[in-house]
């Protein structure tokens, strides 16, 4: 009987170590890298805008929700972008009022991508 035990035990304890899981299957990376090349208004600030600010600087809801600033399009964004105040406000500056209002700054690819267009003088592209 304890033959027949060990030999199961044994069976059990080969069977259970042949288990085998790729880490790459059971935690797969996220794509972490940021793209900045490329930077444009249309193609990226533009989206950014519309993801992040809208929802209070669009031309409707700006005097009731956005203290009257608009961002809705390009001449609107680029005033605040060469006074400096956009990369101010978005990463969080302690001298400005965090925005998104009562929200979490803006992840780090997000804000660089803001900060190489101002740096690149906020082209209309």
């Amino acid at each position: 009987m304890k033959i027949l035990l060990s030999i199961s035990l044994l069976f059990l304890l080969v069977l259970s170590s042949c288990y085998y899981d790729s880490q790459e299957y059971l935690y797969p990376q996220l794509n972490t890298q940021c793209d900045t090349t490329n930077i444009t208004y249309s193609t990226s600030i533009q989206p950014i805008m519309q993801n992040y600010c809208l929802s209070c600087h669009s031309n409707a809801s700006a005097g009731a929700l956005g203290g009257n600033i608009k961002l809705e399009n390009y001449s609107d964004v680029m005033i605040y972008a060469n006074n400096g105040i956009l990369y101010k406000v978005v990463s969080h500056d302690p001298a400005y009022p965090a925005m998104p209002l009562g929200a979490n700054k803006l992840d780090d690819c997000t804000l660089s991508t803001i900060n190489i267009w101002v740096n690149a003088g906020a082209p209309n592209n």
